[in-house]
């Protein structure tokens, strides 16, 4: 059986490694008033930031539509038995229903769904696992195993400088939003139950980035840990800085600069920071 890996666009996956892994992704996209751009086809994350600063409005994020999905499984079906669907949190986005949706109307091709759970290159850890298993020739059965074992370990923490987009896009209950604002704390952010909610509470960014750094090192201390993520919106400078420091204790850890593209970003806002890893059990 031969297995094909798709996803979308918001793994943040870089180009060269879509390529050697030969996976597929559909694009969700960002809408400016009148205009609609496809993510990573239409606007580059850099274009994005500086059109959301010169922007008042707040942009809209979309899912693909089903018939792009449908015509992408129908492409795959051309060379391949089954497909690996992995996607972001069914929590955030209506896409993972809409393949699974779409997996239904293409009869020669076998569709295996999988709800990351979670979304960025965090998400794209399952998609370059999946991809990997797949190209060594393992089932979808097997590779969906893994993935499921992969889940029991995965965490990602995120932090944002102002809660107001988290608010308006509907991805934080008003009342958290208002909290956090009349605290002016720096809450951490995770994904739970599929859906944003606040980690911790803390004073400062500094304070809040040592947080997560020191849950980060604590599971690389065991010896466990197998990859790890370093993702900004539009803040490379700094996350370079952590991937370093990290790396100059753990220099044995694979380590992943990535971003929060235009979808994510138009939630979290430009200068969100966020870290996300894996243990090899």
């Amino acid at each position: 059986m031969k297995t094909a890996v798709l996803t979308d666009s918001t793994a943040y996956i870089p180009d060269n490694l879509l390529e050697q892994y030969n996976i597929y992704t559909v694009p969700l996209s960002v809408n400016f008033e009148s205009e609609t751009y496809r993510e990573g086809l239409d606007l580059s994350t850099e274009a994005f930031y500086e059109k959301m600063r010169s922007t008042p409005e707040l942009p809209k994020t979309s899912q693909p539509p089903i018939g792009l999905i449908v015509e992408t499984l129908e492409e795959i079906s051309k060379e391949h038995d089954a497909c690996i669907c992995i996607h972001l949190s069914s929590g955030i986005s209506g896409t993972y229903q809409s393949v699974l949706s779409a997996g239904t109307m293409v009869e020669e091709l076998e569709v295996f769904g999988f709800d990351s759970e979670i979304s960025c290159m965090a998400q794209g850890f399952y998609v370059l696992e999946a991809a990997k298993m797949a190209q060594d020739g393992e089932t979808p059965d097997v590779i969906c195993a893994r993935l499921a074992e992969m889940k029991k370990t995965l965490r990602a923490y995120f932090m944002v400088d102002d809660l107001k987009n988290l608010q308006k896009g509907g991805r934080l209950s008003s009342a958290q939003a208002l909290i956090g604002s009349m605290l002016q704390v720096k809450p951490i952010l995770h994904v739970e139950n599929k859906v944003i909610v606040p980690f911790a509470k803390i004073r400062t960014r500094k304070k809040a980035i040592a947080t997560i750094m020191g849950m980060l090192e604590e599971d690389a201390a065991t010896g466990k840990l197998a990859k790890v993520t370093f993702i900004h919106a539009n803040a490379l400078e700094m996350v370079k800085e952590l991937q370093m420091a990290f790396s100059e204790k753990f220099p044995e850890v694979e380590t992943i600069l990535s971003t929060f593209g235009p979808v994510i970003g138009t939630h979290l806002g430009e200068g969100a920071l966020g870290i996300g890893w894996y243990l090899n059990e």
